[in-house]
């Protein structure tokens, strides 16, 4: 359909694809509703979009489309009604693919209406589906903007007091714990000490110039759990050091797998992440044939990208050759991407182990390194 000649085929699709993106824009926005154009406009967006011609094959073959495909279509056509016109698209480039929609797909438009389109879009109430598909991108990006300035205003390496009562060692005492750690494996010993050196160990990953020595300096990160979470604490305080993890099931992965459910684009991939999440865990080890239910719900923060996989026998040191400095990042080991059995963050080409070794418990250490370590 993307390029045949019958009646539900181009015309003069071809014309509108080789137009300057400036010229179709004024079209668009100034000119007259024309539904050839429009038509054309809607065709073309699918046609070079993922996803976009099996809607055109649908329709062709059954005469309509399923309310699983409208969505998907409706979201395609608004991102690119986005990407070209802004987030506050013009009220003629709105009714513009409205019209699009239901001229290349005549059987989708309602008769009862007064242009046939405005269930799509109705400039006078401002409800219809890609009215609807709009609010929603256009909510999200103002909370995406409002976070990302906060994130940058507020981040990782910002220096911050202390949020304990801990006391802290200074000069030589400093100086001698730091070196008692070294040689120490006692756990007890270790954590307090590390309490006590914490504003210390603050002023070296803050400066540039000696971040990269706090593993060297604090060597006990590397085989005693726990450490990353204590430092957290130590900014943040434990309500909300433990909050991610004590909210998780009840709170934060139902909302997860909702807003997915309304806000991403149906495809194969993320339909089984979907069922998969939406799957009662068994607080096992991550095991089973398909995604664990934890780890699909968590893969949609993004989680699976930045986790690496090294399977049990294999060479850290030549992992980290391989890897080079990137970081910091979750290195998982085990036999298959589905059966972890340890999970570490990566950071200046050492291996922390983590306290839980979950895959949401990971990503919530991953998270706290990031301000631990001020990365």
């Amino acid at each position: 359909m993307c390029q045949g000649s019958s009646s539900g085929s181009v015309g003069s699709g071809s014309t509108v694809i080789l137009e300057s993106t400036k010229t179709l824009r004024r079209q668009l926005i100034e000119g007259p509703l024309d539904g050839n154009v429009a038509k054309d406009n809607v065709r073309a967006v699918l046609c070079s979009k993922p996803g976009g011609k099996e809607i055109l094959e649908e329709y062709k073959k059954t005469n309509t489309i399923t309310d699983v495909t409208r969505r998907k279509m409706v979201n395609i056509l608004v991102a690119d009604m986005v990407e070209n016109h802004g987030r506050v698209p013009p009220v003629n480039v709105r009714n513009l693919y409205a019209l699009g929609i239901t001229t290349l797909f005549p059987k989708l438009s309602d008769p009862d209406s007064k242009n046939g389109y405005e269930h799509f879009y109705d400039h006078q109430s401002g409800s219809g589906y890609l009215a609807w598909r709009l609010k929603t991108v256009q909510r999200t990006s103002a909370q995406h903007h409002k976070k990302s300035k906060t994130t940058f205003q507020e981040g990782p390496k910002t220096p911050r007091s202390i949020h304990s009562d801990e006391k802290q060692l200074t000069g030589d005492e400093c100086r001698e714990a730091i070196s008692a750690m070294k040689h120490s494996r006692d756990t007890i010993l270790v954590k307090n000490k590390m309490k006590a050196t914490f504003q210390r160990r603050q002023r070296i990953i803050q400066n540039p110039e000696s971040a990269s020595t706090v593993l060297d300096l604090f060597p006990r990160f590397l085989d005693t759990p726990g450490l990353i979470d204590q430092d957290f604490s130590m900014i943040f305080g434990e309500e909300v050091s433990g909050k991610f993890l004590s909210k998780w099931p009840t709170f934060f992965k139902p909302r997860v797998i909702a807003d997915c459910c309304k806000n991403l684009t149906p495809s194969p991939h993320v339909d089984e992440l979907l069922l998969s999440a939406q799957q009662e865990s068994d607080d096992s080890v991550w095991h089973s044939e398909e995604w664990d239910s934890e780890m699909a719900a968590i893969s949609f923060f993004g989680f699976t990208s930045c986790l690496q996989q090294l399977k049990v026998g294999s060479s850290m040191e030549t992992f980290h050759i391989e890897t080079g400095p990137r970081q910091p990042f979750l290195l998982g080991v085990g036999e298959r991407s589905n059966c972890i059995q340890d999970f570490y963050i990566i950071l200046d080409q050492k291996a922390i182990p983590c306290r839980m070794q979950t895959p949401v418990a990971a990503f919530d250490e991953l998270f706290k390194a990031h301000y631990a370590f001020a990365t």
